[in-house]
């Protein structure tokens, strides 16, 4: 299961989405967690002090890597160069599985302890001095794309995105890769701002998407939400001591989290269970070309000096059953 937290900065969405991800290693599932966001906090978030955080590395710093091993021995794709952060997998392709273990994970993804369980963390990496003038974050932000285009997942197999800031994401396909997409927002005009954009979008690429309410201090705040967002609004989330702990550098066992918290993710966690129902890998493969060939037409064949359309392989679909990855 693929899910993204989105939010405006400073929403929750980081908080959030790290709660979650809590949540469900407290469970025993697998989880791969990905910060996606400019502003790397989802380290922090999930307990790493300043100096682990700095050291994890930085998936646009491995794009090479990450690019070269995905195309496997795909005859459409004649080199690793060609490839863009939409290129999408077909025959010969390499894929990647959530428990195993490959060359992607071990340059790119770091284990993290959490109480008495453990999930994967992986990170775009910062904008540095050095991008400016020569890059956007868009091009750090595709190794993350990239990789989920080639990711075959399960539904007690968790991928959790803490998504860049505001409607930002909407500059590439990546917010249609999701079975679920959890948007934080605030009881402000702001806040409710960025869901008015996000369910703008991704009504017209059939994205799911919920509401959870962040900050909320009582009935008025509760009712502004649901004047706003109607039956979007999932659940809400208030005031943690848990929270605040944490953020000081003094961590709790997560079972002392408020009991209302917790029944608040387990919402999230049954919401999340509750889409891979709706999978559709046939419609999940089409979008994927889709952006693509957009992407493509726009700046890809300008960038890479060949016919990117030609790496579309018309007979593959993603979906589960999909041959294993062949061996790096």
């Amino acid at each position: 299961m693929k899910i993204a937290f989105v939010g405006k900065g400073g929403s929750g969405k980081t908080t959030l989405s790290s709660l979650f991800i809590r949540h469900l290693a407290a469970a025993r599932l697998p989880v791969i967690a990905v910060d996606a966001d400019i502003n790397q906090h989802l380290g922090a978030a999930l307990g790493l002090d300043e100096t682990e955080g700095a050291a994890l590395p930085a998936m646009g710093a491995h794009l090479p890597l990450i690019k070269d091993y995905l195309r496997g021995s795909n005859p459409r794709i004649p080199s690793a160069e060609s490839m863009i952060k939409t290129t999408p997998p077909g025959e010969g392709s390499r894929l990647l599985r959530v428990g195993e273990d490959n060359p992607v994970y071990q340059a790119c993804a770091r284990t993290v302890r959490l109480d008495e369980a453990a999930v994967r963390l992986m990170a775009t990496g910062p904008f540095t001095e050095s991008d400016l003038g020569v890059a956007c974050y868009h091009s750090k932000v595709g190794a993350v794309e990239l990789c989920l285009n080639h990711l075959v997942d399960g539904r007690e197999e968790y991928v959790v995105v803490d998504m860049t800031a505001g409607s930002d994401s909407f500059a590439s396909g990546m917010f249609t890769r999701f079975d679920m997409t959890f948007l934080v927002a605030e009881p402000t005009r702001k806040g409710i701002a960025v869901y008015r954009q996000y369910k703008e979008y991704a009504r017209d690429f059939g994205v799911p998407l919920k509401v959870v309410g962040n900050k909320v201090q009582g009935p008025e705040d509760l009712a502004f939400l649901r004047d706003e967002v109607g039956d979007d609004l999932l659940v809400t989330v208030g005031h943690s001591d848990w929270v605040r702990a944490m953020e000081k550098g003094r961590p709790a066992p997560f079972g002392l989290l408020e009991e209302g918290n917790r029944h608040a993710l387990q919402t999230l966690h049954r919401t999340a269970d509750a889409a891979y129902g709706r999978r559709d890998w046939e419609r999940y493969t089409r979008q994927m070309v889709h952006f693509h060939l957009k992407n493509a037409e726009s700046w890809g064949n300008a960038k890479t000096g060949v016919d990117l359309a030609a790496q579309v392989d018309p007979s593959f679909v993603l979906f589960e059953g999909t041959a294993a990855p062949q061996p790096a």
